[in-house]
């Protein structure tokens, strides 16, 4: 019984290192499979390094104020009997915004004006009466006197009236209604705020070690999360001659169009002052670049046996400007490189050339709404 037991398990046994070879030969020959085998190609798009001339800008963070603003206000006490505009409506110079009551100066400037005929004609008698030295010239003076002071009094009553009469004292945008019809003004109540939007000033500081570099006449560039990618141009138009104190920095003033009023008074925007220096660069497309924690790199496209490989190459970036991106080390001129798709890349691989695809870069670019 223990015979036929110890020839079972050696048979088992026996069997066992035989499944054991057969599977070591099958994985033997797998791995040998692995080594030789050569993934395909990859095709890519490329481009060359080629060596640029930037506008040299100096930047900052500014803020946008209307070139003309005001919040119109009630200059004498009065009710409110008519309201001539829309809140948030366009208004040109003169136009009337609101009334305010004036029926007692109307009920007072036909006495006035009676007033000022009678002293007219009495003027008028007394230089007659002068002439011909039948009265003093003080009794002429006096009737002067009464005269002008009757037609001041008629004077200061239109001036009321016209007062009461609140108008836009320049053209521009209104903002929201602060006054309701019948509501008892006070002096100084406001009524309305009035901005002038288009040209628009962009106010920003710069560093006083920068002061030299700055000067009128310089173009700007604006950009703002509001503006969605689009670029508005300007000019500097002043410079403020006093420095600040606490933080040595210099405010400047600069004048941008704003067709279409897409800025507005209040804003934060971004602003790029272009000076007539220029820098040289190397430049290439952003897209061409890996980004990693551990260092951007770029693959550059070497010329081997059988085709063409990549090698991964470690580069420090400037700054960049629309599609383009600036190398400040790292990368020589004329050199090859991927220009997209660099995320699914590796270091030694084969790659096919292939540029039908391959985008558009500009350094202004206008992308589609898709």
């Amino acid at each position: 019984m223990k015979k036929r037991i110890i020839l079972a398990l050696a048979g088992v046994a026996i069997l066992i290192v035989i499944l054991g070879a057969i599977k070591g030969l099958q994985i033997g020959a797998m791995i040998d499979q692995g080594k030789k085998f050569v993934p395909p190609p990859e095709t890519v798009t490329s481009t060359v390094v080629k060596s640029d001339s930037w506008e040299t800008a100096l930047t900052a963070v500014g803020t946008l104020n209307a070139v003309q603003g005001v919040t119109v206000a009630a200059e004498l006490p009065g009710k409110v009997v008519n309201i001539a505009f829309d809140a948030g409506s366009a208004v040109r110079k003169g136009d009337v915004l609101i009334r305010q009551d004036t029926s007692s100066e109307e009920a007072q400037l036909p006495g006035a004006l009676a007033q000022v005929n009678l002293t007219r004609l009495n003027l008028e008698r007394s230089e007659q009466l002068l002439a011909k030295g039948m009265i003093a010239r003080v009794d002429r003076d006096n009737a002067v006197a009464n005269a002008e002071q009757a037609l001041a009094q008629a004077d200061n009553i239109r001036a009321t009236i016209s007062k009461k009469t609140i108008r836009a004292p320049f053209g521009g945008h209104l903002g929201i209604r602060q006054v309701n019809l019948g509501q008892l003004l006070r002096e100084g109540d406001p009524i309305v705020t009035l901005q002038s939007l288009d040209p628009i000033y962009v106010d920003f500081t710069l560093p006083q070690q920068q002061l030299s570099m700055v000067k009128p006449g310089l173009s700007v560039r604006v950009t703002s999360d509001a503006l969605q990618g689009e670029t508005i141009e300007g000019r500097v138009t002043a410079i403020n001659p006093q420095v600040d104190v606490d933080t040595r920095n210099i405010k400047v003033e600069a004048t941008v169009n704003n067709q279409g009023l897409k800025l507005r008074p209040g804003m934060f925007v971004n602003v790029a002052v272009g000076l007539s220096a220029r820098q040289a660069v190397l430049a290439i497309p952003a897209t061409a670049v890996l980004y990693a924690p551990y260092g951007d790199s770029v693959f550059v496209i070497e010329e081997a046996k059988g085709g063409k490989t990549l090698r991964q190459q470690f580069v420090r970036l400037g700054e960049k400007r629309g599609d383009f991106v600036a190398v400040a080390s790292g990368l020589k001129e004329g050199e090859a490189i991927v220009s997209t798709g660099v995320f699914k890349l590796r270091n030694g691989q084969s790659v096919v050339i292939d540029n039908k695809l391959a985008p558009d870069f500009k350094m202004t670019p206008k992308p589609g709404n898709n």
